[in-house]
């Protein structure tokens, strides 16, 4: 899912310029005259919006190879970084040519984490990264055949809301764990809490020390809305964590996966060892029919909800809505937020979906898909950058986890309905649900299971649409499947 990070506001009035007529075939390509901008804000804005989404190259990388798949095995930090950058590249470019508007695309935080914590563990990752081109296709039939909205709408907005609030907190959850700010307590403790803070109930070590320092640092940079502020932390981070490291001579195991140290040679040729490292059906043969299409169906929901919310807040933003609030070619738009969770599995990186940092860009004057074209080449530069992106340790990039959590959940939590409980108390289920099983499906199946007998219950199950009950009862049938003997 991408982070909700707070919009940077638009244009003023006083600052934008009145449309005009196309002055070469380029400004009428991507009607930049029409629209009332110029060429220099489109590439102004392009390049604001690449700063503040360029931390994915940082995070994306680190929250996938930090798990393993079924059989032990783990991503290359380094090819996740060209797969990372690769697609996100790709799809930007295609944004800025089909669908014309200023929006970036990149890895989503949220569906990475499902794909790192629940699909990879039950299966390959070439059959979890299978699963989410699958996922990519649904969207797109569901494009082609208009029902991608009508599938929206069938959804409360309520639940809608605390999906994405429950994925904030596990995300958040997530980074206190990574960062080793937050431990599991063994088994074998003398003890009904499950977790503790630190390693020992104490916080010890200069690691977390770095990640403390990068959350309050983050989190300030926030407060003072400074533009690129997740990216500038992790690069101040990072630059503190190779100071301790210097000077403190830390094994790799204080750290984690990396040791924070200046790689010597910034620059170095791309890695493409995962593209096209995918099997479309193998993870059905290892869990399932039924589980295999809910873990379909979870990764769809996810970058279904996100992606429309982004564009239509983004679209806003530039000022590309119509009279009644709809955004002209949007289906060309939701068509390429399709490919992009397609080609995102197809890279190994994760699904790929629409980032509303692009507002930074917006707010730089960019309204036209030639800020995207501007986006997508700098993220195909960075193809040359990997060795800076994986000397980022762990304790210099969860930080951002922690903030993009808090960011979603302040965005979304307003607009649940908290008077009527038949809307509330299943988005309760769902919200809690997710970190504390840690497990994305487990939020939503609960939470669509509530929701239907609360109604019901209500006296209400007229108001219920059909599909709800249709996705209810596969959840009910999933978790009554070992009872069954067939989980």
């Amino acid at each position: 899912m991408s982070p909700l990070a707070q919009p940077t506001a638009a244009t003023p009035e006083s600052d934008r310029i009145a449309p005009r007529p196309p002055a070469s075939p380029l400004d009428r390509f991507f009607r930049i005259s029409e629209r009332g901008s110029t060429l220099p804000r489109e590439i102004r804005g392009g390049v604001a919006t690449f700063f503040t989404m360029a931390y994915i190259l940082v995070l994306n990388p680190i929250i996938l190879a930090s798990a393993t798949d079924a059989t032990g095995a783990h991503l290359d930090s380094a090819q996740l970084v060209t797969a990372t950058a690769l697609t996100a590249g790709l799809t930007t470019l295609l944004m800025g040519v089909i669908g014309n508007v200023p929006i970036g695309l990149a890895a989503g935080l949220g569906v990475n984490t499902i794909v790192a914590l629940q699909l990879a563990p039950r299966m390959s990752w070439p059959d979890a990264m299978g699963m989410v081109v699958l996922a990519g296709f649904a969207i797109m039939v569901l494009v082609a055949t208009g029902l991608r909205e009508r599938v929206m709408n069938a959804v409360p907005l309520g639940l809608r809301k605390a999906i994405a609030i429950g994925i904030g907190l596990f995300i958040g959850l997530v980074g206190l764990v990574d960062s080793g700010f937050v431990s599991r307590i063994p088994d074998a403790a003398h003890t009904t809490v499950p977790l503790q803070l630190g390693g020992t109930g104490h916080l010890l070590g200069w690691p977390v020390l770095v990640f403390v320092i990068g959350l309050l640092l983050t989190l300030a940079l926030v407060v003072r809305k400074v533009p690129g502020a997740i990216l500038i932390s992790i690069a101040v981070t990072t630059g503190i964590a190779v100071l301790v490291q210097q000077l403190a001579h830390l094994t790799g195991q204080s750290w984690g996966l990396t040791v924070p140290a200046w790689p010597g040679n910034p620059v170095a040729a791309p890695d493409f060892g995962l593209v096209g490292h995918v099997s479309l059906f193998g993870g059905f043969s290892k869990v399932g029919a039924v589980t295999g299409s809910l873990f379909v169906f979870t990764v769809l929901m996810s970058c279904f909800f996100d992606a429309m919310g982004t564009i239509l807040g983004v679209a806003d933003e530039a000022r590309l809505l119509d009279a009644k609030g709809d955004l002209p070619g949007i289906n060309k738009i939701l068509m390429v937020d399709g490919i992009a969770t397609a080609a995102g599995g197809a890279t190994s990186s994760s699904a790929n979906t629409c980032f509303v940092e692009s507002t930074a860009g917006v707010g730089e004057g960019a309204r036209t898909g030639f800020a995207s074209i501007v986006t997508g080449a700098l993220f195909l530069v960075a193809l040359f950058l990997t060795p800076l992106a994986t000397m980022v340790p762990a304790q210099a990039a969860t930080p951002a986890l922690v903030t993009v959590g808090f960011l979603i959940l302040a965005n979304s939590v307003k607009e649940i309905d908290w008077s009527d409980h038949t809307i509330a108390m299943p988005a309760f289920l769902t919200i809690v649900m997710m970190p504390f099983t840690y497990s994305i499906t487990n939020g939503i199946g609960v939470g669509f299971i509530a929701f239907c007998v609360l109604r019901l219950a209500a006296g209400r199950g007229r108001e219920v649409p059909v599909a709800m009950y249709a996705v209810a009862a596969v959840f009910t049938f999933y978790y009554l499947m070992p009872a069954l003997g067939l989980g």
